[in-house]
């Protein structure tokens, strides 16, 4: 049976991850502005991000689980990443939130299994169900809109996965 302090942490990082997504696109918005190419598509994607956030936001607030101590840097770190990758260009932007989204549907599917392993918190397992399907979708139309494309695409992408592998450990943990 997975544990409070299991699902606490769980709760945690998810919100980490739905604030630092927030603080990503805030910075590809800030570069690219609204009339750049895939501004529309990265609004969308930052207002289902918010949204996101905000039910974590309430899920923490009602289960008393403490945010990360980290979250001050992920401020600064998403809006740099959100930023640097949109100054490199829309492919670019396109493709660090292809890598972003990769790795938070391995990470969202291995929290799936555990909890529909256990059974025992259907309203957790739900949110997190529904978020990485919309995050697929993220994934999908970042590839459709060329992230491939990115200068050295496969180098790029491999760096934001193990970035993103490295905050969600740091997360879940302090």
């Amino acid at each position: 049976m997975a544990s409070a302090a299991d699902r606490s942490r769980m709760i945690r990082v998810d919100q980490a991850g739905e604030y630092g997504a927030t603080r990503i696109y805030a910075g590809q918005l800030a570069v690219m502005g609204d009339r750049g190419p895939h501004s529309a598509e990265i609004r969308a994607m930052a207002d289902q991000e918010a949204e996101h956030r905000a039910q974590f936001d309430a899920l923490m607030a009602r289960r008393g689980v403490r945010p990360t101590a980290l979250q001050p840097f992920w401020n600064v770190a998403g809006f740099a990443l959100g930023a640097g990758s949109a100054l490199i260009g829309p492919e670019a932007a396109m493709a660090c939130t292809a890598a972003i989204e990769e790795e938070i549907d391995r990470h969202y599917t291995a929290q799936l299994e555990e909890l529909e392993a256990e059974g025992d918190d259907p309203e957790l397992a739900g949110l997190i169900a529904r978020f990485r399907d919309d995050e697929r979708e993220h994934r999908d139309a970042a590839l459709a809109a060329g992230a491939e494309k990115a200068p050295a695409y496969p180098l790029f992408s491999a760096a934001i996965r193990l970035g993103c592998r490295v905050a969600i450990r740091l997360s879940e943990r302090i």
